[in-house]
């Protein structure tokens, strides 16, 4: 976890140190250059500036927004058919075998037996 002593606060901006940011490499399952730990580590600063920057932002007037859309809903109720419905009565007269008013047909899984194989 990076904490605030693995900052560098001699300047103005926050530089992260170099471990907390091999450390995070190494979760990640990263093998990075000297190079490439550099950028990251570079990255992850400004990143971290940037939500420190966030937060001095003064909110208190903002409007509260559960979702950023405000549209209503426009999509239609779902409503049966009537070609749709004869087709399934179509079909379900061609079907060799029917059930509770759906196709009936040959399982391809089989029932556990109990034990593993």
């Amino acid at each position: 976890m990076v904490s605030k002593k693995d900052y560098n606060l001699s300047s103005t901006s926050s530089r992260l140190r170099r471990a907390p940011v091999e450390h995070i490499a190494k979760l990640a399952r990263l093998s990075l250059s000297k190079k490439e730990l550099g950028k990251l580590q570079k990255d992850l600063s400004s990143i971290l500036d940037y939500i420190e920057k966030l937060k001095k932002v003064d909110i208190k007037k903002a409007k509260v927004y559960s979702h950023q859309w405000l549209g209503e809903n426009i999509m239609r109720d779902d409503q049966e058919s009537k070609k749709l419905k004869m087709e399934n009565k179509k079909l379900l007269e061609l079907a060799p075998k029917i059930k509770d008013g759906y196709l009936k047909v040959k399982s391809i899984i089989k029932p556990a037996t109990g034990g593993r194989r």
